[in-house]
This record gives C-alpha cells, sequence and structure tokens, in this order.
C-alpha cells in the first residue's frame, strides 16, 4: 500500500455489519498498481448514524467517495445532491463521488458487475428465466439489469412480498417486453436462480429460498463474497446445480468504481 501522507486522497465503505467486505483491499490494491495516491477505509456505520456521517464526510476536502453496502443503499439516495439515471430508476446507491464542490453524486454498480460476471464465466441471459430472491437495493439493481440483458422472464420472491410487488411494478412500465411475475419461494423452473439478499453471511441465516425447488439443469448464483461458498450454493452443489459465486460480481465493479470515483489509471 503508498504511504500515507497529507496529500492522499480519502475513501471510505461504509456497511452494517463490516467484517464480510472485500472491496477495500481489491481497491487499494488497484491504487497501489495504478501509482494513485489514495486509500480506502471500511467505516461501520448504523442506520442511526448515516446521514451523520455522510454530512462530514461532504465536508472533508481531501475525500473522494465512498463505497455503499449492505444496509445502507437505499436509504443513502435522498442524502446524495444528483444520481446517474441507472440509480435513479433503481432506487438504490452503491458508490458515490465527492465534488470538489462538496457535492455527492450517486451511482448504482451492483446490476452492472453482477451481469458482467455472469457473462465473463459464460452465463447468457438474453431469452432465460429467472428466479429473483430479494428486493433491497442489490437486488432492484440486478433485477434491472437482468431485464436490459435481455431475460424473457424475472419472477422475484421476498419474505415481504409488497416490497416485491413494487419492484415489478416499476421494472414492469420500463421493460414492457419482459414478463414479471409475483414469486414463492420455490424456484422450480427456471434457468437461472439467484440470491440477491443478505442471507448466507451469517451461519445462523435462514435459506434465501426453498432448495428444495433446485434441479440439476439450473444455475444458482450468489452476490455474497463470504463465506464464498454459502450454505445456499452448498445446497445447489448437493443437488447438481451449477453455482456461480459472488466474487465475479465485485471484480467486475472495481474497476467500475474506481473510475467512477476519479481512481485513474
Amino acid at each position: 500500500m503508498n504511504e500515507i501522507t497529507g496529500k492522499t486522497k480519502l475513501f471510505a465503505l461504509i456497511a452494517d455489519p463490516i467484517q464480510q467486505v472485500k472491496t477495500p483491499q481489491a481497491i487499494n490494491r488497484l491504487m497501489t498498481q495504478r501509482g494513485f495516491d489514495g486509500v480506502l477505509v471500511p467505516m461501520h456505520v448504523p442506520a442511526s448514524a448515516l446521514a451523520g456521517c455522510v454530512a462530514a464526510l461532504r465536508g472533508m476536502l481531501n475525500f473522494g467517495g465512498l463505497v455503499v453496502t449492505v444496509p445502507h443503499k437505499m436509504a443513502i439516495v435522498p442524502l446524495c445532491d444528483e444520481l446517474t439515471e441507472a440509480a435513479a430508476l433503481v432506487g438504490a446507491v452503491n458508490v458515490i463521488r465527492r465534488e470538489p464542490d462538496g457535492r455527492m453524486i450517486g451511482d448504482i454498480l451492483d446490476g452492472k458487475g453482477f451481469v458482467s460476471g455472469l457473462d465473463k464465466h459464460g452465463i447468457t441471459l438474453a431469452g432465460k428465466n429467472v428466479f429473483l430472491s430479494g428486493a433491497g437495493g442489490a437486488a432492484n439493481a440486478i433485477a434491472f439489469a437482468l431485464a436490459q440483458a435481455g431475460v424473457q422472464q424475472l419472477t422475484i420472491y421476498n419474505r415481504t412480498p409488497a416490497k416485491a410487488q413494487a419492484m415489478i411494478s416499476r421494472l414492469a412500465g420500463i421493460f414492457p417486453n419482459v414478463a414479471f411475475k409475483l414469486g414463492s419461494a420455490n424456484p422450480a423452473g427456471n434457468h437461472l436462480v439467484v440470491n440477491a439478499t443478505s442471507l448466507g453471511m451469517a451461519a445462523t441465516d435462514a435459506l434465501p429460498l426453498n432448495v428444495e425447488g433446485l434441479s440439476p439443469d439450473q444455475i444458482v448464483a450468489e452476490i455474497i463474497m463470504s463465506p464464498a461458498l454459502t450454505p445456499l450454493l452448498a445446497a445447489a452443489q448437493a443437488r447438481g446445480c451449477r453455482i456461480h459465486y459472488g466474487a465475479p460480481m465485485l471484480e467486475c465493479q472495481i474497476e467500475l468504481m474506481a473510475a467512477f470515483m476519479g481512481i485513474g489509471k
């Protein structure tokens, strides 16, 4: 890592919990490789302190931007001064750039990173039926990107059905050629099954869907980075499914995040 001096540009990642994050390591490694004088540090910020944290970072003249993850991706939207078109449509933000005048500009790269990770591993989406578990910030971004990629049908399941229905109503107006369905916990009948919730980070978490509905002809994908083999992926593997880890999503986002925050080559 570069030596930290009074000229070093500061960046942050905010999350709650924080111990599972992998982005600081990846972005700091990228800065070192590029000879960029900066450092990104993880900050454990609970929901009650989110507004105060953003206000404090806004006032730091040597602060360049932040990465946003669970559970703040939707709550931070009104704290931004400006959103990209994608962030405004999705209603979530996972990266923010601080402008020299203190304005905070938010974007969402979860969906683009997830789809790019699938593509990198030879998983095509056009014309496929996809089951998505979750209705939070990451799930909204991934649903948007899946629809953009040309899936035929997108079934959305959430433990709070109203949240899933709200996603469907918003997306259906943007992507009229995609069939959106409100789903149950059973993922049967889909080519690709995606967990876009945080369930699986802790050993005591419930499974995000009914694994009894999985079959060997399905691909099961995660967005969780740690542990790499989540309980869902382990159960899917035991049922003969092809599995797709969460790491490729982050790997594909790192370059996008760095470019957005001005971490140059």
